[in-house]
């Protein structure tokens, strides 16, 4: 059950002037499910996007990049309950197959197609269920269908994942709609497991490209469920420039700003979500590590902790084994650190102050912030002035349940 995370409504979500989505069911795993979105980009869009870095990565993944670098974006084609990954050349064809059918049923060139999947690894992708159903989701798209689309990609998610926000820049309107699935192997390298984001202000491509790379940072690359990176993860932003608001050709200017900031807020509720709805979550964790050297280091603590199956097995059983997040700050890789200037809070008891255990801590005080659904743990090194947040779950005996049966 999703930690303090419910689902969104159709009314929650905004059509992006510029953006058409439809969803179709060609039963790729189990019959009767929505599992393919087809999302339409209007000409003059422009498309940034990021993709996942492990060296295994899926036929759709190394397609979508080619296509990105040869001509301009106008669809998407998404599908959940297959990866078509570790598929090698066949699955590159399978891929190259389905983009060629959405391109020759909407007039476009197959290179202007972007393809996504995600799902079980290293089985073949049923290109002909999927192409049997492309010439409904093209009848079917509408600007309204951004709920039905965030439940479509879903996989071992239990909440469908989405979020919109307008506001002004230039005296216009602007829309931005977003949405994103994901729930186990977490650890993103550049992206997430699948994220869409969406805007209707006019945007230059290489600001929208900046603007990505900075709220993934601050968002999509602060979050972990289990620290295993995906072959699937991808990240696309779009602006579709239906605003009609002056192009945004800087970041630093007031306009770049307020849109930077906007994305930020709109990819962090997406990111979080993902964690909330890790699998087989009880808990929301933030791990806050501070005054370090630099932020490298401190989020290599962060993930010291985040990633500890002991730390987070004691999360889920509401355990206050404090000496478990210690024991990982300490083992985190920082160079010449030096433990007596380290202070530990879980919420806000001290635990750990200037290496030594607090001398008022009491198993009480420890036990009353770990019963709680959501808890923050604040690291404070002592050597510098860096900082820097990760976001990650419990580990709870349904996650090892619904990984040991994901394939039945």
């Amino acid at each position: 059950m999703a930690v303090n995370l419910t689902a969104p409504t159709e009314e929650d979500l905004l059509p992006v002037a510029g953006v058409k989505l439809a969803t179709v069911g060609a039963g790729i795993k189990k019959p009767g499910r929505q599992d393919v979105v087809l999302m339409e980009l209007a000409e003059g869009s422009e498309t940034a996007a990021v993709y996942t870095r492990n060296a295994f990565c899926a036929a759709p993944v190394i397609l979508a990049r080619q296509n990105q670098k040869q001509a301009a974006s106008r669809y998407l084609l998404i599908n959940s309950g297959n990866a078509n990954a570790g598929t090698g050349e066949s699955g590159m064809q399978a891929a190259k197959q389905c983009c060629q059918a959405v391109a020759e049923l909407t007039g476009v060139d197959a290179s202007a197609v972007l393809p996504f999947s995600t799902g079980v690894i290293g089985q073949p992708l049923p290109v002909e269920k999927i192409t049997a159903v492309l010439p409904e989701a093209k009848d079917k798209l509408s600007e309204n269908n951004w709920l039905q689309a965030a439940q479509a990609i879903m996989t071992t998610d239990t909440v469908a994942k989405a979020r919109s926000m307008q506001l002004e820049l230039g005296g216009k309107t602007v829309t931005i709609t977003g949405m994103s699935k994901g729930s186990g192997m977490i650890r993103p390298d550049m992206a997430t497991m699948l994220a869409y984001i969406t805007t209707d202000a006019a945007v230059s491509h290489a600001v929208l490209t900046t603007m990505l790379h900075k709220a993934m940072n601050q968002s999509f690359n602060r979050i972990t469920v289990d620290g295993d990176t995906s072959t699937n993860d991808a990240c696309v932003l779009v602006a579709t420039g239906k605003a009609d608001n002056k192009l945004i050709d800087s970041i630093t200017s007031e306009e770049g700003e307020r849109l930077l900031s906007a994305l930020i807020e709109i990819c962090r509720y997406l990111a979080q979500a993902v964690v909330r709805d890790g699998e087989g979550a009880t808990k929301f964790i933030s791990i806050n590590v501070k005054q370090g050297q630099s932020q490298e280091e401190c989020r290599m603590a962060a993930y010291a902790i985040a990633h500890s199956p002991l730390v987070k097995t004691a999360l889920f059983a509401s355990d206050p084994n404090w000496g478990r997040i210690l024991a990982a700050v300490g083992r985190s890789g920082i160079a010449n650190l030096d433990v007596s200037t380290v202070t530990i809070h879980i919420g806000d008891v001290c635990i750990v102050d200037k290496g030594q255990p607090a001398s008022d801590y009491t198993e009480q005080k420890g036990q009353s912030v770990m019963d709680e659904a959501e808890i923050d743990i604040t690291v404070w090194l002592g050597r510098g002035q860096a900082e820097d947040s990760v976001w990650t779950c419990d580990f709870s005996y349904d996650y090892v349940k619904i990984n040991a049966e994901y394939r039945t």
